[in-house]
């Protein structure tokens, strides 16, 4: 797989190289203010690449930088968590005759549904 990607990497510079040797003569750009330059069209492409590429570059570093570091902060309190002690509760004191069974409980004529209230009766 390595040797592809330097095959890849190694045929396009070989034509961007064919490319920049092919179209090397001086076009003319007019500026503001009757300003004219004359620039080499491979550096005048490269340039221009470069001025659309780099900016969406720094805000893809930005972001990656911004969800590290959340990721990092959720990973330090997730071990924080997972380290401390577990929290006992003490078991309440219930005398035998107050536990209820199903069988003491009261009867109800709710009917149990999906919604938030009870039902009139």
């Amino acid at each position: 797989m390595q040797f592809l990607k330097t095959l890849f990497w190694v045929a396009l510079a070989v034509i961007l190289v064919l490319f920049a040797t092919v179209n090397w003569h001086a076009v003319t750009m007019n500026l503001w203010g009757g300003l004219q330059a004359d620039v080499k069209l491979p550096v005048l492409i490269l340039v221009s690449f470069l001025l659309g590429f780099l900016p969406m570059l720094i805000v893809h570093r930005a972001r990656i930088w911004t969800m590290r570091r959340r990721l990092e902060a959720l990973e330090r309190q997730a071990t924080a968590i997972a380290y401390t002690a577990p929290v006992t509760t003490p078991a309440p004191d219930t005398a035998p005759s107050q536990i209820t069974t199903p069988e003491s409980r009261p009867t109800d004529d709710r009917i149990a549904t999906d919604n938030k209230v009870w039902p009139a009766p």
